[in-house]
């Protein structure tokens, strides 16, 4: 587990690394996911040890929203002077996600038809 977890941690220090470097407004774990994933895909996806890291780390993924949440009521006064543009943010987000994801299964699900369709 030691391993996997470093593994995690170095591609997300050299994602921190690109960010910073390169001034890019891409955090730099999210850098350090698309290398991850790049790196699985090359390898033919992730082993046993890190499969089941992640899947450990996803169980108790309610507990990495402690920080964020202790974040919001640190800055609550913060959050009430922008709340509308906060709530906006929010709302649009939330949309473009349902939007997104409904034309996605619409796609996918004509692509399925087509293939069943095929002799």
């Amino acid at each position: 587990m030691i391993g996997a977890i470093t593994l995690l941690l170095v591609f997300q220090l050299i994602g921190e690394v690109f960010a910073r470097t390169l001034a890019l407004p891409i955090p730099g774990p999210v850098i350090g996911m698309a290398l991850l994933f790049a790196a699985l895909v090359a390898r033919g996806g992730p082993s046993g040890e890190l499969r089941n890291t992640a899947q450990g780390l996803l169980q108790h993924l309610s507990l990495l929203f402690v920080p964020a949440g202790t974040g919001v009521m640190l800055h609550f006064q913060r959050m009430s002077d922008e709340w509308l543009a906060l709530a906006l943010s929010l709302l649009g987000s939330t949309l473009i996600t349902i939007a997104v994801t409904a034309l996605t299964l619409g796609f996918l699900s004509r692509r399925r038809d087509r293939q069943s369709d095929a002799p």
